[in-house]
């Protein structure tokens, strides 16, 4: 998929106070990136043969429709006072929740969801509504847990695979706009001396996997440390489980990024068992990268 030059960054809000912390961010990155922001909201209730109009003899500005739309109108005048430069536009789109965001990703150069709030994005991180969109969206989808630190440096898994190198890019391009370090965290675990396919915590051994670690790292930012010289860069290897090296590091990220597919300890990232723990317990907001993305 590339990405137009005009693509907005997309919000979905829902009235909740968590949903305007994603509105804060969405416009800050919009800005960031010098893109339009597109404010959604999607509605259900005609899906349910529920018009959302006012009630005969009901109060004007009455109805869910109504009241929708006074959700989209708050994150409008949100976005005004965060960045109002950035172009803003919103709308209230009949549907199911993820079905509206995944329709909108497909114009999206980045999605921004809270982790939770009302309506259509009740339980996000729990429900359905999350793995549907971080696993099929086709845009990269930023996952915000309240207001976001400004200091920290952007966090990002790396295993050595396409996706991967997607994810760092990601993070590359979210260090310079911030202006912070970039941390690369590689996490694996041993396989049992006797080949039964369990893994077992076992003593770092430098000597017999120091260089293979040091490659996949090394590997994994080739190019875009030189695309991007004013972002430091460390290399964080990790004996452990992914899920666990990744909430860890994410107590002093001011942002997380992750590919949503992989190999080794990354696999299956965000609908194993690895997504459920970082998107549950991660201290900081987290990007998911479906896909590569070509850029304009």
């Amino acid at each position: 998929m590339t990405i137009s030059a005009g693509a907005p960054v997309v919000v979905g809000v829902d009235g909740s106070t968590v949903g305007l912390d994603a509105v804060r961010v969405a416009a800050r990155e919009a800005a960031q990136r010098r893109r339009p922001l597109r404010v959604v909201h999607a509605f259900i209730w005609p899906l349910m043969g529920v018009s959302g109009r006012p009630a005969p003899g009901g109060p004007v500005g009455g109805g869910l429709r109504h009241q929708a739309e006074r959700y989209v109108v708050e994150a409008v005048a949100e976005v005004g006072k965060v960045a109002p430069e950035v172009p803003v536009t919103g709308a209230v789109v009949d549907g199911e929740a993820a079905t509206v965001m995944l329709a909108a990703s497909r114009e999206a150069a980045l999605m921004v969801l809270g982790h939770r709030g009302l309506g259509g994005f009740a339980g996000l991180l729990i429900g359905s509504v999350t793995v549907q969109v971080t696993s099929r969206a086709l845009c990269p989808v930023l996952v915000v847990r309240g207001e976001p630190r400004t200091d920290g440096p952007v966090v990002v898994g790396v295993d050595g695979s396409e996706l991967s190198r997607e994810a760092v890019r990601f993070a590359f391009e979210e260090a310079a706009y911030r202006d912070a370090p970039l941390v690369a965290v590689h996490a694996w675990r041993y396989p049992t001396p006797l080949g039964s396919g369990d893994f077992v915590p076992l003593t770092y051994d430098v000597d017999a996997y120091g260089d293979e670690v040091g490659r996949v790292l090394a590997e994994s930012v080739a190019g875009y440390a030189e695309r991007y010289p004013q972002v430091a860069v460390r290399y964080r290897p990790v004996h452990g489980t992914a899920a666990h090296a990744l909430t860890e590091e994410s107590k002093n990220a001011q942002l997380m990024v992750v590919g949503a597919h992989g190999h080794g300890a990354l696999g299956g990232l965000v609908l194993g068992s690895v997504s459920h723990a970082v998107l549950h317990h991660a201290h900081a907001p987290l990007a998911v990268i479906r896909q590569a993305a070509g850029r304009p």
